[in-house]
């Protein structure tokens, strides 16, 4: 992880006691996607500063590691059990005031894409943005991921159907994804990805060759 400037022991603790909680979660919140958005976050944390706002990197840290420990009892309501889980930490008290933990529980319940209201705080659409993790075809793959999972019924075309209404829904032009800093890198994926969708014959010969690879492997719950 391309950290800088977090308190060495409670980046020891995170990465002993709460990282490895996600090697046991569906494919798309292991420790790869945790890992990338600590990542993301410190770079967002990096970017606010060149313009002059600053926030606390620990607290940036901190929410990032915990933002889905709660998918442990399911998806549905899987960010407001992370914020009962960092609520619950002892240990967080020992770099955290009351304050500033209630301000990372906000944060943490507010990063779901499908959430109807802005992040409560500076912290709360830091993670969200850094969430997003907008790759066109890894999007892709994993709307297949989940729909092989979780509707074994459908056939190939209803796949595609159930994908391409999902990608509408969230992605299209006024779906409900929200990105919260312009700047990012992405707002430029999102327009590449906006494209596509747009686009039904783009759209099929990618979800055809994400199918071809597919559907031979060992699909895992990976839509959001």
């Amino acid at each position: 992880m391309r950290l800088m400037n977090i308190n060495p022991e409670l980046k020891a603790y995170v990465e002993a006691e709460i990282l490895p909680r996600y090697t046991h979660f569906d494919k798309a919140h292991q420790l790869d996607h945790i890992t990338t958005v600590i990542n993301q976050s410190a770079a967002l944390a990096g970017m606010l500063s060149r313009q002059g706002i600053e926030v606390d990197r620990d607290m940036v840290y901190a929410i990032a590691a915990y933002h889905d420990l709660g998918i442990v009892n399911g998806r549905e309501n899987h960010h407001t059990d992370s914020g009962k889980i960092l609520m619950a930490d002892p240990v967080l008290k020992r770099f955290f005031t009351d304050e500033q933990l209630v301000t990372m529980k906000e944060a943490v319940e507010d990063h779901r894409a499908s959430s109807k209201s802005a992040p409560r705080s500076i912290y709360g659409r830091i993670v969200a943005e850094a969430d997003r993790q907008i790759d066109p075809r890894t999007i892709l793959l994993r709307t297949i991921q989940f729909g092989l999972k979780n509707y074994p019924e459908l056939d190939k075309a209803g796949h595609f159907l159930r994908a391409e209404t999902h990608l509408k829904e969230k992605y299209g032009e006024g779906g409900y994804l929200k990105l919260w800093f312009p700047e990012s890198d992405n707002s430029r994926k999102l327009a590449e990805l906006r494209s596509i969708i747009a686009d039904p014959e783009a759209l099929h010969a990618l979800l055809e060759d994400i199918w071809i690879h597919e559907i031979s492997g060992d699909a895992g719950n990976a839509e959001e």
